[in-house]
């Protein structure tokens, strides 16, 4: 196997469980609520549904993007150890984390000028983030080298593809993506926004669906689309969502019962305290990849 490590954050949205399974090192964003700082620790220290209902109950959390100290202090043991790293780090497009990873790398590239320490902007979010780091690991078990990788990830990110809906639009007025009477008139009819992650790892608001119904149909019918290989598809299918788990088990059992040949069954995982504190509860993303890759 290489000698390398692969590093990632939390807003990957996986488990700790499925990190430590991959043998992945994250560093962590935060979140804050009334003042308090608190840790995205892959929920440990809170639950989904305590945190979501804390959302619910009036909370307007707000978040801040990892430190270079906090990822020296997941990177640096590796080098220490004899291994190159190559970190993987949320969209530039929705945080500065890249550019603390850069501010990280700089100096610990004069500290241990005898390693490799590569830095990939996943241009992704979410368990697309997390997609894309599950695959880095399938690659490298699979054999191939810390420069090889390097080149697949930046020749291929544009091909995770990330749709989203959400049943809950008062996130999304708060993040001005929508005004407040598009808002209003909007959750009156039941209008569902339907968006994706564009090249430059931004959240664009694509359609609108009436309905969640019409939403998770507007999803599926977007994988069978664009999905590499079509219904031959073979790699994973990872869906997030915010305490909707009725509606990812719906859009999950569409996927499987059309894509017969994936690798494993879709996962589901809950969105994190990040994302989550801009989404808000009612939020179902899916992520796979296709044979082309996204544009704005």
């Amino acid at each position: 196997m290489a000698n390398y490590a692969i590093t990632c954050c939390s807003t990957c949205d996986l488990t700790k469980e499925h990190l430590a399974s991959l043998g992945v090192d994250f560093a962590t964003y935060h979140y804050i609520i009334d003042g308090v700082d608190h840790v995205d620790d892959l929920y440990q220290a809170v639950t989904p549904a305590g945190f979501y209902g804390a959302i619910d109950a009036g909370a307007m959390p707000t978040t801040s993007q990892v430190t270079p100290e906090e990822l020296i202090a997941v990177i640096e043991p590796h080098l220490k150890a004899g291994e190159d790293v190559l970190h993987i780090e949320f969209s530039s497009g929705l945080s500065g984390g890249y550019a603390s990873a850069l501010a990280a790398q700089k100096e610990l590239a004069a500290k241990y000028p005898q390693r490799k320490l590569y830095l990939v902007d996943s241009l992704a979010a979410s368990s697309g983030y997390g997609l894309l780091v599950d695959k880095a690991v399938e690659l490298k078990n699979g054999g191939m080298d810390i420069d090889s990788l390097r080149t697949w990830l930046e020749e291929n990110k544009l091909r995770l593809r990330h749709w989203f809906f959400s049943t809950n639009l008062k996130h999304f007025r708060r993040g001005g993506r929508i005004s407040g009477a598009a808002a209003a008139v909007g959750t009156l009819l039941g209008v569902c926004p339907v968006m994706d992650v564009n090249s430059e790892g931004k959240l664009i608001v694509r359609k609108k669906a009436m309905g969640k119904k019409k939403a998770i149909k507007e999803l599926y019918t977007a994988m069978c689309n664009q999905a590499d290989k079509g219904l031959s598809y073979s790699d994973k299918v990872f869906i997030s969502t915010s305490m909707s788990y009725d509606d990812a088990k719906a859009l999950a059992a569409l996927v499987e019962g059309s894509f017969r040949y994936m690798n494993g069954k879709v996962e589901i995982d809950d969105i994190g305290t990040v994302i989550g504190s801009h989404t808000g509860p009612g939020t179902v993303a899916l992520f796979y990849f296709s044979s082309d890759k996204r544009g704005l």
